[in-house]
C-alpha cells in the first residue's frame, strides 16, 4: 500500500521522502487548491520530480480547481509542461480539466480528486471508463462502502485520506469563505471561516449580539476535528486500498516528517495491532481533537468539536539539523530552548531517536549562550554521531 505525503515546498518534500513516503503530492503556482501555500515554481517542480525519481518516489501534481474560462486558456501549456518534466499523475476534479489533460498530457495518469465527491461504485466506474487511473475517495465514505467499491470496480486504484484536517462542508465544497471574504475555497483561497467564533443577531435588533456559547470560551459550531485512522491501518490494508493520504501541505516540515514516519511504521506492522508507541507519535504533532470520522458510521459528535478551534500542542518543533560535523550538530532554530532543558532528536529511522539535557549551546560566532533564538543557527555538542535529516523537538 502506497503512503502518500504532502509537499508544501521543496524542503517539506525532501523530508516526506526521507521519512518514508512512497509518493508525494504538490502544486504549481496555479490551478491547485492551496493558493496561500508556497507551492512550486516551474523550476522547483522540475527539481521536485528529479529528486523524487532519484529516490524511487512518485510525485502527483494537483490541478484540482473548478476551472473558469480564463483558466481553460492557460491550462494547455501548463499540462504539457507537467508531462514534459515527467510527473507521475495529475490530481483533477473538473471534467473540463480532465479532457484537457487527456489532450495535452496524454501520457500522464489522472487521479480524480476528493473534490469530485466520488461516493459510489457507479461514480468510480464512470471515471474508470473515461480513463482515470485512480479515485481519491470522498472523506464521507465508511470502510464498508469502500470495500464494496473495491469489489465492484477492482481494476481502478483507490486512495483514501487517513490523517489531517477535515472540512465541515461536503468533501471541501465550501462557500462560506467566498461569501464572507470573497475568497473561494474552490479556487484555492479558503480563509477557514469554519474555525472562527460566531454570534447571532436578531433581525429587529441590529448591533445587539447574542453570544452562542457552550461555555465561557464560546462555541465553534462549524469546527471539525482532525482525522486520525492510524489504529485502522490493518483494516485498510485488508480492504485492499492502494494508497493512503496524509493531509497537510501547509503544515510544518516537522508535521510532515513525524506523521509520515508514524504511518510508515503502521503499514510495516503488516495487519498486526498498531503499537501504542506509534499511535502516541501523532499526539506529538500539533493537532485538533482527533476523530475517526466516517470510518464506521456517520456521527456528528465524532466529527465536530464545539468548544474551540485551537490546536493541541504537547510537543514543540524547535529546529532542524542542517549539518553534522563529527559529534557537533548545527541546528536551524524555530523555537526557543535553553540550557537545562530536555530536547529530543528524531530521525527517519526511529531507532536513532534520543533525548538529551542541554548543557551547552554555541552561537554562529562559536560563543557560548544560555538561550536560543528563532531564525538563528546554533551548535550543540553530542555524545554520538548522528544521521542526517534530524529534527529537534521538546515537550511543552
Amino acid at each position: 500500500m502506497e503512503l502518500l505525503a504532502p509537499a508544501g515546498d521543496i524542503k517539506k518534500l525532501k523530508y516526506a521522502v526521507y521519512y518514508g513516503a512512497n509518493a508525494v503530492y504538490a502544486a504549481g503556482n496555479n490551478f491547485g487548491l492551496r493558493a496561500k501555500n508556497t507551492n512550486f515554481s516551474e523550476v522547483h517542480l522540475k527539481e521536485a520530480v528529479d529528486f523524487c525519481h532519484k529516490y524511487d518516489c512518485k510525485i502527483y501534481i494537483t490541478v484540482n480547481i473548478f476551472a473558469h474560462n480564463s483558466d481553460i486558456e492557460q491550462l494547455p501549456k501548463y499540462l504539457s509542461f507537467l508531462q514534459k518534466i515527467g510527473v507521475d499523475a495529475l490530481i483533477i476534479s473538473d471534467p473540463g480539466v480532465f479532457s484537457l489533460a487527456k489532450e495535452f498530457a496524454p501520457n500522464v495518469d489522472i487521479h480524480i480528486s476528493t473534490q469530485a465527491n466520488v461516493t459510489s461504485w457507479r461514480a468510480v466506474d464512470f471515471w474508470y471508463k473515461l480513463g482515470a487511473k485512480r479515485i481519491i475517495l470522498a472523506r464521507e465514505l465508511g470502510i464498508k462502502e469502500i470495500e464494496e467499491i473495491k469489489k465492484k470496480v477492482p481494476e481502478i486504484e483507490l486512495e483514501m485520506f487517513v490523517h489531517g484536517a477535515m472540512c465541515m462542508s461536503y468533501s471541501g465544497r465550501c462557500l462560506i469563505s467566498a461569501f464572507l471574504n470573497n475568497r473561494s475555497a474552490n479556487r484555492g483561497l479558503c480563509t477557514q471561516p469554519c474555525r472562527w467564533e460566531y454570534n447571532l443577531i436578531e433581525k429587529s435588533r441590529p448591533g445587539e449580539f447574542f453570544k452562542i456559547e457552550e461555555d465561557e470560551r464560546g462555541s465553534y459550531f462549524f469546527n471539525s476535528k482532525d482525522l486520525n485512522l492510524i489504529k485502522r491501518i490493518p483494516q485498510i490494508l485488508q480492504a485492499g486500498i492502494d494508497s493512503i493520504k496524509i493531509e497537510g501541505r501547509m503544515k510544518s516540515l516537522y508535521y510532515v516528517a513525524a506523521v509520515t514516519r508514524a504511518y510508515k511504521a503502521a503499514i510495516e506492522a503488516n495487519k498486526n495491532v498498531i503499537s501504542p508507541n506509534i499511535q502516541e507519535e501523532l499526539n506529538k504533532v500539533s493537532h485538533r481533537y482527533y476523530s475517526e470520522a466516517f470510518f464506521d458510521k456517520f456521527d456528528s459528535s465524532e466529527t465536530q468539536y464545539y468548544g474551540s478551534s485551537a490546536y493541541i500542542r504537547e510537543y514543540q518543533f524547535v529546529g532542524e539539523v542542517l549539518k553534522v560535523k563529527g559529534t557537533s550538530a548545527f541546528i536551524s532554530i524555530k523555537a526557543k530552548f535553553c540550557i537545562g532543558e530536555e530536547i529530543e532528536f528524531i530521525f527517519p529511522d526511529d531507532k536513532n531517536d534520543f533525548k538529551i539535557t542541554v548543557n551547552s549551546i554555541f552561537n554562529e560566532e562559536n560563543e557560548p549562550i544560555q538561550l536560543t533564538k528563532p531564525n538563528t543557527i546554533i551548535r550543540i555538542e553530542l555524545d554520538r554521531k548522528i544521521p542526517d535529516w534530524g529534527i529537534v523537538r521538546k515537550k511543552i
